[in-house]
């Protein structure tokens, strides 16, 4: 029998249907943790009930899924902290007892060099890589920051990236999480990019990893999705969001407005099962479908505004 990973997540009681339907796009068998489920016992053996259980505090809970030793415990952590942290939600994530804290020190066991489209391949910043003539190299440090290339939702987008960006396209990245999309882009001929998050930790990370791959066109800066977005320049010619569905579908009445005419949307992180919600809004938005590609049970879209 292999090795398991842990990934535990506390939060709110009231929080905890959004933390479990996060957690179930990288494994759909939860433990879930409720003190709450006593009150709704209908059993006659309460007394029975240990202490601890009885007494444990209402307002809390937890999910936990387990990941098997040959996926990347530490980039399904990842991915969860940046999807609830994009949705407002309070949380704690731990791996096995590994602090939140701890993450970046743990990286290098389990990240090597991955290629994401024909010619793009991120390597971690700390191997050596010999380049085949045509490859673009991003080399990247992903800290706590979402996205080093071998989740499915980064590879699709970043496959529509390097498909339809044209050289000169003025860019706009939404939720840049480790800057792999910002820096795919500059590295692919894009005139100005601008990579947002609403998380600090995943800015830091994004700027350090334009650093060292001297990404100077890119512009970081914090937004909680559109907010703050700069629109000094008249608009995008391409923007790709690579987020959960949730927000997608929040942001899909405003985001024409940040579009050129005739410019492309690129969006993933969209599960099968809210594909079809994200494709509504979208279309109702005022954006028009182009094309959608899939990997496993994840979705990517490209829109366009005629």
């Amino acid at each position: 029998m292999g090795n398991w990973t842990q990934i535990r997540c506390a939060c709110s009681i009231q929080d905890l249907d959004s933390v479990a339907a996060v957690m179930s796009m990288i494994d759909n068998g939860l433990m879930i943790e409720d003190a709450n489920d006593i009150d709704r016992m209908d059993t006659i053996y309460g007394e029975l009930l240990d202490e601890s259980m009885v007494n444990a505090d209402r307002t809390v809970g937890a999910v936990s899924i387990y990941i098997p030793e040959e996926r990347n415990p530490l980039e399904c952590a990842a991915f969860i902290k940046e999807r609830l942290t994009a949705l407002g939600v309070s949380h704690e994530v731990t791996l096995s007892g590994m602090k939140e804290e701890d993450w970046a020190n743990s990286w290098k066991q389990y990240y090597k060099p991955v290629r994401i489209g024909k010619r793009l391949i991120v390597v971690p910043s700390w191997e050596d890589y010999e380049a085949a003539p045509d490859d673009i190299v991003l080399s990247m440090d992903p800290g706590m920051a979402f996205g080093t290339g071998t989740h499915e939702t980064t590879r699709l987008c970043s496959g529509l990236l390097e498909q339809y960006m044209k050289p000169g396209d003025r860019v706009l990245d939404i939720g840049t999480g480790s800057g792999i999309l910002a820096i795919a882009a500059a590295k692919l001929g894009a005139g100005e990019v601008f990579a947002y998050d609403i998380d600090p930790v995943a800015i830091r990370v994004a700027e350090e990893n334009g650093s060292i791959n001297g990404c100077t066109s890119i512009t970081f800066g914090l937004s909680d999705l559109l907010a703050g977005v700069d629109t000094a320049g008249g608009g995008y010619d391409f923007i790709c969001a690579n987020i959960v569905a949730d927000i997608i579908v929040r942001m899909a009445g405003d985001i024409v407005r940040y579009l050129k005419p005739g410019a492309l949307l690129a969006v993933s992180g969209v599960i099968d099962t809210q594909a079809e919600r994200v494709m509504t809004a979208l279309t109702e938005g005022g954006l028009t479908p182009v094309l959608t590609t899939a990997e496993n049970d994840w979705n990517a879209m490209l829109f366009t505004r005629r």
